[in-house]
């Protein structure tokens, strides 16, 4: 398959507004694992080769163990190797990916509510929009991964 064109070049002023919402969440509460558990999770979902290949190899930059990396897709059946606070932003990932079916769902709101304040969770929702944007540019216009 090969790359129908290059948004950040075609769309520069609406690309630029995307980066924009990456520089705003260099200053969020997420550690940068937990912002790339975001980015694997919703892209595994999504089916985007360009972003799991770029966001795994930026998690074991960051530290992250390739054996979590390998069950992310399965993180549920592998609870053990997730501290609690990283399940709920697994959830809620998985939720603001899934749109369409459930929403953001009362229960994981809820547990959320729990652990984090209102700007740790709209940090948590801004990253899950984020990475679902950058999905659907890089399927949409065949992005290839980098050889």
């Amino acid at each position: 398959m090969s790359a129908r064109f290059d948004m950040s070049t075609t769309h520069v002023a609406a690309y630029k507004a995307g980066i924009g919402m990456e520089v705003a969440l260099q200053n969020s509460f997420l550690s940068p694992i937990q912002k790339e558990l975001i980015k694997i999770r919703a892209s595994q979902i999504n089916g985007c080769a360009f972003c799991l290949d770029m966001h795994t190899k930026d998690a074991l930059k960051y530290g992250e163990t390739p054996q979590r990396i390998f069950l992310l897709n399965a993180w549920r059946d592998a609870k053990e190797l997730f501290t609690n606070e990283e399940q709920i932003i697994l959830m809620m990932a998985e939720e603001i990916t899934l749109i369409s079916q459930k929403g953001l769902t009362e229960e994981t709101y809820q547990k959320a509510k729990e652990i984090f304040n209102e700007s740790q969770i709209a940090d948590i929702i801004m990253a899950a929009v984020s990475i679902n944007m950058w999905n659907r540019i890089a399927i949409s216009t065949h992005l290839p991964i980098a050889k």
